[in-house]
């Protein structure tokens, strides 16, 4: 079984859990508010998460190379926590290396997201 977890939403930044698919998190949210398919996906979480939660975990990659953390999986909902100014999130997580991906099932290593 995956470890899941809960994270605060404020680690949901440039500096901390960064997205994969966009070099910066403002990217991803011009994006999905230019196109439609986006936008549509966004008003339908916007409308769902203040009522139901966050149903479906975000996935997080860590890099054992560099212990950078980006998300992996759910880059629209990492989006709307971020305008609903969501608390926390669910999620579940796994290494990112050179032999391969899997789920993990043990906690999440935390101290990768400590300020220094």
């Amino acid at each position: 079984m995956p470890y899941r977890g809960w994270m605060p939403a404020a680690l949901l930044r440039d500096d901390k859990i960064r997205p994969t698919e966009y070099t910066r998190w403002a990217d991803a949210q011009r994006r999905f508010a230019r196109r439609e398919k986006d936008a549509a996906i966004m008003t339908g979480l916007l409308d769902s998460i203040p009522r139901h939660g966050l149903t479906v975990p975000i996935v997080l990659g860590v890099s054992d190379r560099y212990g950078d953390v980006y998300v992996a999986d759910g880059h629209h909902r990492a989006v709307a926590l971020m305008a609903l100014r969501a608390p926390r999130f669910p999620f579940h997580w796994y290494w990112i290396r050179s032999a391969g991906v899997r789920m993990e099932d043990q906690p999440f290593p935390y101290a990768l997201l400590a300020d220094n």
